[in-house]
């Protein structure tokens, strides 16, 4: 399969782009950083949320069994992956901060919970940045490249009526390759947008779905911290 796409882009594809004129050929490398650049991220951030989705399946499930919130931080080393791991560090940390020396030793006194919601709130936040990094050029480039590509080939259209002007001839024979050659940069900007799109639409849903699994994960800390402290 690989050889026989490999044979079509020589005897298909390259002609055209070796008949290209300058404009064309640096709008075509344009679109290949592009799309090179996309497919990096794209691939990247695959592996990332797919990592993230089982760390988060871990993390529950050790959270959900340990009767400790110390218990809980000692596997937090080994599952950073997943965004839970710093919403919990940072309701955990204010724990710590917000707890304080009551009359019965056995249960200490908490002094403000909406203060630990704000701090797990922040970490949740800030994950989710994490997550969204470099999202926005996927979505750039799938903004971006077609209308790179039309330029290309509205000039390459320029160059060829030009060249039909210098000829003195307009047949459909004479004017079709010129075009041929000029609509390739289009088909260049597609073939960079619609991965990028497709994979920004893919993973912006990724970091709801995470959002959303952060935001029960803080209500169920907060109910534990309300019903022992």
């Amino acid at each position: 399969m690989q050889a026989a796409l490999l044979f079509l882009i020589q005897t298909e594809v390259w002609p055209l782009f070796a008949n290209t004129g300058i404009v064309a050929r640096i709008v075509l490398l344009i679109l290949l950083a592009f799309s090179v650049l996309s497919w990096a991220i794209i691939l990247q951030k695959y592996g990332s949320f797919k990592a993230a989705r089982r760390a988060s399946n871990q993390f529950l499930k050790v959270f959900r069994n340990s009767k400790k919130f110390s218990e809980v931080r000692a596997s937090c080393g080994e599952l950073k992956a997943s965004p839970l791991t710093e919403v919990f560090l940072g309701g955990y940390h204010e724990l710590e901060n917000q707890m304080e020396v009551s009359e019965n030793p056995g249960k200490p006194r908490l002094r403000s919970v909406e203060a630990i919601r704000r701090a797990m709130q922040i970490a949740s936040s800030g994950e989710l940045t994490r997550l969204e990094g470099w999202l926005g050029w996927l979505a750039t480039t799938g903004n971006v490249t077609p209308f790179i590509g039309l330029f290309g080939t509205v000039w390459g259209i320029i160059d060829a009526f030009q060249g039909l002007g210098t000829a003195g001839t307009a047949t459909l024979r004479s004017v079709a390759p010129g075009i041929a050659e000029a609509l390739i940069t289009t088909a260049a900007g597609l073939a960079a947008a619609i991965p990028a799109v497709i994979a920004y639409n893919y993973f912006l849903q990724r970091v709801k779905e995470f959002g959303s699994l952060a935001d029960d994960f803080s209500l169920e800390f907060l109910n534990i911290v309300e019903r022992h402290f």
